[in-house]
């Protein structure tokens, strides 16, 4: 009985596996066939006339423009990681004050960052726009990473809020009973406890800035601070669509996540249990 429990639990595994890889081998058929969209329908992602066509032409080796996709791909970097260390270095002090201190507004103030969260980044498009044009900001990475931050601030507070609170505040007191004080003991004991936390609530805010689409597209018009999806962009036409380098931008896009992903995955699996639990 419990060899057919088990196989059973495989066998829907493997299913589950089955559906979420397929799409992604499809993505990397289309990339490497030089005719992505053929007029015969196959049911297996295998390129029939493998090619790495698609991807030369991604990273504009055909037409000399690579040093312009260099440029971008520094563009999202920039703009990615600052934004992840705008909204750390905003968020966990003001989610260490959440967690262990009583003030007049705290409950208020956390019902107004929900009630950030209610509404996506996009309807606040035109006001960002008008803030933008008017600190003279527009079009500039300083601007994107402002606007980004902005709704990555209220996600990582309460993310770390939950962390801290998982953290004895009787380890921070007996520290101050030896002498630290409250910065010392916020430094020294609470903020390596939450390291995992940490890691998690900065690789979200790179992949929300990684990933976002409309304000870039909306907030830049120079193509050399163009962010990669924006890039992405120009390969769907109103007629046409180039799915070769389509799909091929699409990989590239991934390799940065996918690495963080690995370097950081034994912080990730900590980091996401953290504050699940009140200890």
């Amino acid at each position: 009985m419990r060899r057919l429990e088990g196989l059973f639990a495989h066998l829907l595994v493997g299913i589950a596996v089955a559906f979420a890889v397929y799409p992604l081998l499809w993505v990397i058929s289309v990339a490497l066939s030089p005719d992505a969209m053929s007029d015969h329908a196959r049911a297996l992602p295998i390129p029939e006339h493998p090619s790495l066509d698609s991807f030369a032409v991604v990273l504009g080796l055909r037409d000399g423009r690579a040093a312009v996709f260099a440029r971008q791909v520094v563009s999202s970097l920039v703009v990615s990681l600052s934004t992840a260390l705008v909204a750390v270095g905003v968020a966990t002090p003001a989610a260490y004050a959440l967690a262990r201190f009583r003030f007049v507004g705290k409950s208020w103030g956390m019902r107004a960052l929900l009630a950030t969260q209610m509404f996506p980044a996009v309807a606040s498009a035109v006001p960002l726009y008008l803030l933008l044009e008017a600190l003279h900001l527009l079009d500039s990475r300083a601007g994107l990473v402002f606007v980004y931050a902005s709704s990555a601030v209220p996600f990582a507070i309460f993310q770390m809020r939950g962390a801290f609170e998982t953290v004895p505040i009787d380890l921070e007191e007996a520290a101050m009973v030896d002498g630290a004080t409250r910065a010392e003991a916020f430094w020294k004991v609470a903020l390596p406890a939450v390291r995992p936390a940490l890691a998690v609530t900065a690789l979200f805010a790179f992949m929300s800035a990684w990933n976002e689409f409309i304000l870039a597209a909306t907030l830049l018009s120079r193509e050399s601070a163009f962010t990669l999806p924006v890039v992405l962009q120009r390969y769907v036409g109103e007629h046409d669509t180039a799915w070769g380098p389509f799909a091929a931008g699409a990989i590239l896009v991934s390799i940065p996540v996918m690495a963080l992903f690995y370097v950081a995955q034994r912080q990730l699996v900590a980091g996401l249990t953290a504050g699940g639990v009140k200890g």
